[in-house]
């Protein structure tokens, strides 16, 4: 199990991070730091937690998460952000979740707010992913992947990483799920607790940022995963992964 954490600057919330990573109920077996070209001591927080730090020169998520994709040994890599904090069941959650489903390529979480107002951390939580999860399944006619708390097989990012876009104008997270999911099962690990903090609503140019990100992401696939167009490959190649597993059975 190899867990990556895309970083730029986020040394403190990093420090919490790691923190709960340190304190799961299953230890991952390598902890994955990508440093984007921080200016503070990010890769030294990094170090001093024992995780294993790799630098990339290329700004960006998508270009920071490849890398560290890249870079990870385990058979299992699982992916959050600086400023998230994982539930100590977090790794021996995913990690059953791909023992129990073989067939499955990739998992996702839900998250919930740590910071914020207390009464508006449940009902933001859930408009923003819930907003999330509908627009993208719109587009992708499956559930996306959710960068604070996902989960992919290494086989499976060999096999798309020749694919994936890593412009920083986009979402990491959205575009790859538009490779994996074409290809394999995408599924919602539901017991995989995540705690994420709620930066995106405290900017307002920020979050339109993230907005017109995610509308990129989506024309960057077209026409060829013009939705109409993605479904019909989706029904065809379900179908066909079923007659396989219908004449190995």
């Amino acid at each position: 199990m190899s867990v990556v954490i895309p970083v730029k600057d986020d040394a403190a919330v990093l420090r919490r991070c790691l923190r709960a990573l340190a304190l799961q109920t299953q230890h991952p077996d390598e902890v994955v730091v990508v440093d984007n070209g921080s200016s503070d001591d990010s890769a030294t927080v990094a170090r001093d937690a024992g995780a294993r730090v790799v630098p990339c020169r290329r700004r960006g998520i998508p270009a920071a998460s490849a890398c560290g994709y890249d870079a990870a040994i385990g058979d299992i890599i699982l992916r959050l952000d600086a400023d998230c904090l994982p539930a100590v069941t977090w790794v021996q959650t995913m990690a059953a979740a791909f023992e129990r489903h073989p067939r499955v390529g990739a998992f996702t979480g839900g998250a919930r707010f740590v910071d914020g107002p207390r009464r508006l951390r449940a009902p933001l939580a859930a408009v923003y992913l819930g907003a999330y999860t509908a627009v993208a399944f719109s587009a992708l006619g499956h559930l996306p992947l959710y960068g604070s708390n996902l989960g992919f097989r290494r086989d499976v990012w060999r096999r798309v990483r020749g694919s994936v876009h890593l412009s920083p104008g986009i979402h990491d997270d959205f575009d790859l799920a538009f490779h994996i999911g074409i290809r394999y099962p995408i599924r919602f690990a539901r017991d995989a607790a995540m705690g994420v903090s709620m930066r995106p609503f405290g900017d307002p140019r920020a979050f339109a940022v993230r907005t017109i990100r995610g509308v990129l992401t989506v024309v960057l696939h077209w026409p060829q995963d013009f939705p109409p167009v993605r479904w019909v490959h989706l029904v065809m190649r379900r179908a066909l992964d079923g007659a396989r597993a219908g004449r190995c059975a």
